[in-house]
Parts: structure tokens; C-alpha cells; sequence
């Protein structure tokens, strides 16, 4: 292999994780990682570092968490003296100012879950699923001021299948992320750089990030359009209707062909009726309560066919 390139890698969730292993294999230097520091977490809300801080500490890797480097002119400064060649950044969550940009020698380039310039943004992955997307795929992007509006260096498509999840999908990207990124390091180091490919703005569309209300079910959808939804966003922030006001959680479903009114129980396996079609709602958790399947819940519940679901 050609020298070895010097690298910081910048990431914090799971889904960065097998990237960092792969550069780490591929015998070039990574010689800091950048992720966002520890946040508190689950019921005792005791602080927890991230999936990419725990794996740079197993790989004894330096690991830095500053709150912001926007703000942090002494953390800006840290990372200029590290003398990179490069900077991977991999879902780090935190604004890279123009100064941490242009410190590498070859800039910061980005692992980004989409076919760009389709779903920019914070949640490219459950986005595609929502909009039924038939493919997506990973781009590794030269990183400029904008949002995910970089050139683009190397690109690969996965298939979205009717039954795809977003665990599911996740996996499939970060595996081909960290393919597509010891590549482009690769080529990087052999001083053959992928061409950079301006980005169209024709077609492009913003991934907002999640938020609780994108799980609100509303029954006068089709039920292949809420079962896609219930794919997209389980586990979190997962879908969810009202009964009596209070909130149940959907947990496990399957279309079928029973029709009614909207949100109209139609059998004591909670079978509910949609704009078209209706769901078997497998499994529920109602609230402050454990899950359940859902004759369990029309029993305890007191529920009755043809109440209705909102």
C-alpha cells in the first residue's frame, strides 16, 4: 500500500462504528476521533458514551468530545495541530466551521446514507422508507459549508424491498459506507482521488430529523402506507395512536384486506381499519403499561369492536 494516510475520524453512533473498524484494518493512521460527548441515558439517566467513543477506547485511539467546535476556538486550534491528511466524518452530529474544513490536507469527507443530492439532511435513512423509495445508498462527499451539498466522490445504491426496516437498511449502508470509504482513502493515498461530481440541485430534498409526531398515526392513510411507516420509525420514535386519550404504542403489525371506517376496530384481534385496507395490530403497549398482543389489550382494555382509534 501507498503511505499511510493521517486521519481523524469524526462520528458518534452505531452506525459510524464499522467505518472506523474498517479504516482501522486498512492499515491507515487514525490518530483521533472526534464524537459528541457523553449524554445521559434510560431510566437512571446515567451518562453514556457514544457507540464510536467506546470503540476508539477498545482500539486505544485518542478520543476527543468537545461540546462544539464552532464555538471553541481552542478546540479548533487542538484539531489544526494534529496535521491531518484527512477528516472522515461519519454522522458526528456537531457543525464543522469553515477553519476545521480546510485543516486537512485533503479537506473532510463525509460518509452520507443517501443518494445524493435526494434526502440531505439528518435522517436520510428512515426518510427514503417513509417516501417509499424503491433504492438509496451512501455517498462519500467532499464536505463544504452547506448542507450535504458537497461534490460528491464515490456513491453506491442499496435496494429499499416492501418489507425493508430501518435496522435493516442501516446495516446494509454502514456496511457499504465503510467499503466505499477505505476506497476513497485508498485512491486518496495512491494519489488518484475520485473526480469530484458537482451535486444537481434538481431533485433535492431535505431529510428532517425525527421528532415523536412523525409516529402519529392517522388511520385515513392506506394501511400499506402506515405499515411502511411503522417500518421507518421502529424502534424509535416508533408509531403510536390514541385510546381514551392515552397513548398506544404500535409495536408489531401486518396489513390485511378487512375494511371499515377509519381507525374502526373491526375483530377482538385488534384488526383496525385504515383509509384502505386495514392493520392487524399485533403487538401494543399501552401507556405506563408492558407490551402486549393485541387480544391481550381488547380484554384488558375493555375495549370493544367497533370502537374507534385515533
Amino acid at each position: 500500500m501507498n503511505k499511510p494516510l493521517k486521519i481523524a475520524f469524526m462520528g458518534t453512533p452505531e452506525f459510524a462504528v464499522q467505518a472506523l473498524d474498517a479504516i482501522v484494518r486498512s492499515g491507515h493512521e487514525v490518530v483521533c476521533v472526534y464524537c459528541q460527548p457523553p449524554r445521559p441515558a434510560g431510566r437512571g439517566h446515567k451518562m453514556q458514551s457514544s457507540k464510536v467513543q467506546l470503540r476508539a477506547e477498545e482500539l486505544h485511539i485518542l478520543v476527543r468530545a468537545p461540546l462544539s467546535l464552532k464555538k471553541d476556538a481552542e478546540a479548533r486550534k487542538a484539531f489544526a495541530e494534529l496535521d491531518l491528511d484527512v477528516a472522515v466524518v461519519a454522522a458526528y452530529g456537531l457543525i464543522l466551521p469553515q477553519e476545521v474544513l480546510d485543516a486537512p490536507k485533503h479537506g473532510c469527507i463525509n460518509i452520507h446514507a443517501s443518494l445524493l443530492p435526494r434526502w440531505r439532511g439528518a435522517a436520510p435513512i428512515q426518510r427514503a422508507i417513509l417516501a417509499g423509495d424503491k433504492e438509496t445508498g451512501v455517498c462519500i462527499m467532499q464536505m463544504e459549508a452547506g448542507l450535504d451539498t458537497g461534490p460528491v466522490l464515490m456513491r453506491g445504491a442499496v435496494p429499499i424491498a416492501d418489507t425493508t426496516t430501518t435496522s435493516q437498511l442501516h446495516d446494509a449502508l454502514a456496511a457499504q459506507g465503510a467499503e466505499l470509504i477505505v476506497k476513497t482513502l485508498n485512491l486518496i493515498a495512491a494519489g488518484k482521488a475520485p473526480p469530484a461530481q458537482k451535486q444537481p440541485e434538481a431533485g433535492a430534498t431535505y431529510a428532517a430529523m425525527l421528532t415523536r409526531e412523525d409516529g402519529r398515526i392517522d388511520w385515513t392513510k392506506p394501511a400499506v402506507d402506515i405499515e411502511r411507516q411503522f417500518r421507518a420509525l421502529h424502534p424509535w420514535p416508533g408509531v403510536w395512536c390514541l385510546h381514551n386519550d392515552q397513548r398506544l404504542k404500535v409495536m408489531e403489525v401486518s396489513v390485511e384486506k378487512g375494511q371499515g371506517q377509519p381507525g374502526q376496530i373491526l375483530d377482538w384481534n385488534l384488526q383496525v381499519a385504515c383509509g384502505s385496507g386495514s392493520l392487524l395490530l399485533k403487538k401494543v403497549q399501552p401507556q405506563d403499561r408492558k407490551p402486549m398482543d393485541g387480544a391481550s389489550f381488547m380484554n384488558g382494555a375493555h375495549v370493544q369492536v367497533g370502537d374507534r382509534l385515533a
